[in-house]
């Protein structure tokens, strides 16, 4: 396969300055590393390919040539390693490309900590009904999480044996390197792999935890939901998340609430809606009924005349601020039921009623009649 032009590699002009090429790699080598892409099974090659184009045209006499003869100038006998090409032999110093990214990022790229780890936090859905929600509850909920072993206290030796200091590193968790690089004699910082970075050696793990200085448990916990939490709501539990390591902290338990439709309220806010039915005569004349609340129900006048959507407010009624300061409302919207079956005496009733309003109304019998008129004229005109 034929090689890709070097400053097509990294992005630049021929003409561009040493400053302008060392940018580009710099900029190019944190989005090419394998670490970042590292489901890119070509990730290396790219890297590879950009590191060696960089090392040819940052050098003055490597970039001439490579400017006059372009990729035959490093070509067998000629080429990194031979006479008047660039060297990368130093390149294979370096099996992890990490550590090469870290002579570039001052060894802050992956280094990992050697220190006291916090635990990770974690997350509980926990589902409550509408009034708990309302006015708060307290709930049992069981967690999966990992605790510090009970047996070894976390320090992953069985008890009575020996923990030794790591020869390797002294205790420190991690190992510096000189290395000769292109760029001259650089410092590089490894994590130990005698110990793993703790520092430390254990000849008999803990046999309760196998040397992990954690276990697995189930937990069981009370949440204490306030009043007014609304859908979504998170509530930490501080320090109920999984196990910290070397010392660390744990983290947190973060429940989310959710909560239950009702059947009759909806909310908004702090407040609640709900729908109410009424009848034509409470409509019309007035009247006392009872509506739901959160608490049970309550009386509500109805005035002479309501118009079904009318819309009436219980003060107070709705939800807690979660805050703790007042509560929202209740609105109530009367719905006005149509009746759908009428007795002979119901049926007499609305009529004359609808006449003393000067209504017209359908008469099913009346219908009936002229529509048999109707039909003997058309039949004797036939």
């Amino acid at each position: 396969m034929s090689k890709r032009d070097y400053y097509e590699v990294l992005g630049v002009p021929r003409t561009a300055s040493l400053d302008e090429i060392k940018k580009a790699y710099r900029r190019l080598a944190r989005q090419l590393h394998p670490d970042v892409n590292k489901d890119d099974p070509h990730a290396a090659d790219k890297f590879k390919e950009l590191t060696e184009a960089y090392q040819v045209l940052s050098n003055e006499e490597s970039r001439r040539k490579y400017d006059q003869f372009g990729h035959a100038a490093f070509e067998q006998g000629a080429g990194p390693g031979g006479p008047g090409g660039a060297d990368f032999s130093w390149f294979e110093d370096f099996p992890d490309l990490s550590d090469l990214f870290d002579l570039f990022m001052g060894g802050a790229w992956r280094r990992r900590a050697t220190g006291p780890q916090r635990g990770a936090d974690l997350r509980y859905d926990l589902t409550i009904g509408f009034e708990e929600a309302a006015f708060g509850t307290e709930k049992e909920i069981e967690v999966p999480r990992t605790e510090i072993c009970p047996r070894c206290h976390g320090n992953q030796a069985e008890p009575g044996t020996p923990i030794r200091t790591c020869p390797h590193c002294h205790g420190t968790g991690h190992i510096q390197m000189v290395q000769n690089t292109f760029f001259g004699r650089m410092a590089t910082t490894r994590v130990c792999e005698a110990c793993g970075g703790q520092g430390k050696l254990v000849d008999t793990p803990c046999r309760e935890c196998h040397g992990q200085g954690v276990v697995h448990r189930q937990r069981r916990l009370k949440v204490r939901i306030p009043a007014g939490v609304d859908e979504g709501t998170r509530i930490r539990l501080a320090g109920e998340g999984e196990a910290g390591s070397r010392g660390g902290s744990p983290g947190d338990l973060y429940v989310f609430v959710r909560v239950k439709p009702h059947k009759l309220f909806v909310r908004q806010g702090l407040d609640i809606r709900c729908q109410v039915p009424i009848t034509f005569a409470q409509a019309a004349l007035g009247a006392e009924i009872q509506v739901p609340t959160l608490e049970g129900t309550m009386p509500l006048r109805i005035p002479e005349g309501t118009q079904t959507g009318s819309v009436f407010r219980l003060r107070g009624k709705g939800i807690p601020s979660l805050q703790g300061f007042g509560r929202g409302d209740q609105f109530v919207e009367v719905k006005v039921v149509t009746p759908t079956k009428l007795n002979p005496r119901q049926r007499r009733l609305f009529k004359e009623l609808a006449d003393s309003f000067g209504e017209e109304v359908l008469d099913s019998q009346g219908l009936l009649g002229k529509m048999k008129d109707s039909f003997t004229r058309h039949a004797g005109q036939g």
